[in-house]
């Protein structure tokens, strides 16, 4: 997932509870490969080896999406888990989220290994599946903005059209060593699974509002407790030393919330 690692929306995500779960169990086991050199051992037998896996290790389907080759392999895999997953996650539920996280992480490896039957060599990693939040993203949120290089904006959906099409080119060079059609896989299954249950973009666009509506609400309300307790700390003031006594930042301070509290009252 590192050609992901320019992507960022601008946005503030919870930290949702599968999120948590699985970047957790990504990280704890990083660091105990790394810690231990275990790197060859793991990746041996808990990652994906199609000839072994068609062979009966059929594990292998499963594990091979919690290990992964490098620091910068793990780190811009957790980050799009985080920035695509725990938006997701919000819109579906934990449960429905982690079926299709392990859906399409499943789908990536299979397809991977079905083109790659004979294949010795072990891919790891959880691109599959993250490939396939960007799909959800772009199919349940088409028009939201995505910062390429934290600066290009672009919509989700070509965001993810131009992404897979990168894939699906770079699937032809076996030269780079990335899992391109594990990736392409998770994004197939991915748009599958999301047709065929109906998620349609509408349904994402209208709980996104919501949220972000009463996320709104809910800072104004905190704004306007704090110019309260402001006006109320210079009333005191008044009361205590006289309007003379306050000192010309006050007065502005004090003209500034008043302002602010009476539009409140004239929009009520």
């Amino acid at each position: 997932m590192q050609r992901l690692r320019f992507a960022y929306m601008g946005m503030g995500m919870r930290w949702t509870e599968i999120v948590r779960f699985l970047i957790l169990s990504n990280v704890t086991i990083f660091a105990v490969q790394e810690i231990f050199k275990l790197q060859g051992l793991l990746s041996s037998n808990f990652g994906l080896v199609p000839a072994e896996f068609f062979a009966g290790k059929l594990w292998m389907i499963v594990t091979y999406m919690f290990l992964h080759a490098n620091f910068w392999h793990i780190f811009f895999n957790m980050l799009a888990l985080w920035m695509f997953g725990s938006i997701l996650e919000q819109e579906w539920g934990s449960r429905e989220f982690l079926k299709y996280y392990l859906l399409t992480g499943l789908g990536g490896g299979l397809s991977y290994a079905l083109f790659n039957i004979h294949s010795t060599i072990p891919t790891v990693g959880a691109s599959g599946a993250i490939y396939g939040l960007l799909v959800a993203y772009a199919v349940l949120f088409p028009e939201n903005i995505i910062y390429v290089y934290f600066i290009i904006p672009l919509k989700a959906k070509w965001f993810a059209v131009i992404f897979g099409a990168i894939e699906f080119l770079s699937s032809f060079s076996r030269e780079s060593g990335v899992a391109h059609l594990a990736h392409l896989g998770g994004m197939a299954i991915g748009y599958i699974y999301l047709k065929r249950h109906k998620f349609l973009p509408q349904r994402g666009m209208s709980a996104w509002k919501e949220s972000r509506e009463e996320a709104a609400r809910i800072r104004e309300e905190q704004e306007l407790d704090r110019v309260r307790r402001e006006v109320d700390e210079l009333l005191d003031k008044i009361n205590r030393v006289g309007m003379d006594g306050l000192t010309p930042a006050e007065r502005k301070r004090l003209q500034k919330a008043s302002k602010i509290l009476r539009d409140k009252e004239r929009q009520e």
